[in-house]
């Protein structure tokens, strides 16, 4: 359903690309079949319900690209990406030119997968009907650490996971609303207490939240004074 894929025009993506920064090329299977009914699956041998794509239209519309760097099947199967790994596609060469195949039905003939793909990616284990929200998703995600797609080139290095934790929470005008107000600390002007403030809030962000997260991290000496001094004070 290249239609779908209209949804990059917005956004970041969209912004990237009319500065030329990505380009995202849909590519219809029907163009590639040979059915009358421009049929791009059938039924699985073996019986079961639903319906598998077929090699031949997806090996063609494949073969009609130039220099695919690599061909990803977004699947169940695959790993789920994380912040590294998209960090790795955004910098490497390896992933200048990716292919991705969204699956659709029950999947793809599995002889496709053992003769075309290169990797399989997830991004998380949970169902959705087709393999195109999780390409945007993933377009978007690599989009945003690209030089020059965010207006502030911080923000992408601020964001959660980017260093392995959430992010911390965020505030803006008025100082006080419905009786809630700001942390003074966030209007001290204080530049180094701020961030101290907020890595110390990021580690509470996922030691709450995550707590996957903080044991999978290697803890600066800093980030574990300060995760202790929050554990240490009484709820």
């Amino acid at each position: 359903f290249p239609e779908i894929f209209a949804a990059l025009d917005y956004g970041i993506p969209g912004r990237a690309k009319k500065n030329n920064l990505i380009s995202v090329n849909p590519i219809d299977l029907r163009e590639f079949s040979d059915n009358e009914y421009r049929r791009v699956d059938d039924r699985p041998f073996g019986g079961g319900h639903g319906m598998v794509m077929m090699y031949a239209p997806l090996k063609k519309a494949v073969s009609s690209i130039n220099n695919p760097s690599k061909i990803i099947y977004l699947s169940p199967q695959g790993g789920v990406i994380t912040q590294d790994k998209l960090k790795e596609a955004a910098s490497s060469s390896e992933y200048k030119n990716i292919t991705f195949i969204a699956g659709r039905y029950e999947g793809i003939d599995e002889r496709f997968i053992e003769n075309e793909i290169d990797e399989e990616w997830s991004i998380g284990d949970y169902i959705l009907s087709g393999g195109e929200l999780a390409a945007m998703v993933i377009i978007d995600a690599i989009t945003r650490l690209l030089e020059g797609a965010l207006g502030d080139a911080q923000s992408a290095d601020d964001d959660s996971f980017s260093h392995g934790l959430l992010d911390y929470p965020h505030y803006t005008r008025p100082e006080i609303i419905d009786n809630l107000k700001v942390p003074e600390i966030l209007l001290s002007g204080n530049h180094k207490k701020i961030a101290e403030w907020r890595l110390k809030q990021s580690l509470k962000q996922t030691f709450l939240k995550r707590p996957d997260l903080i044991h999978k991290k290697k803890l600066t000496p800093k980030e574990e004074a300060l995760l202790t001094e929050f554990i240490s004070i009484p709820p």
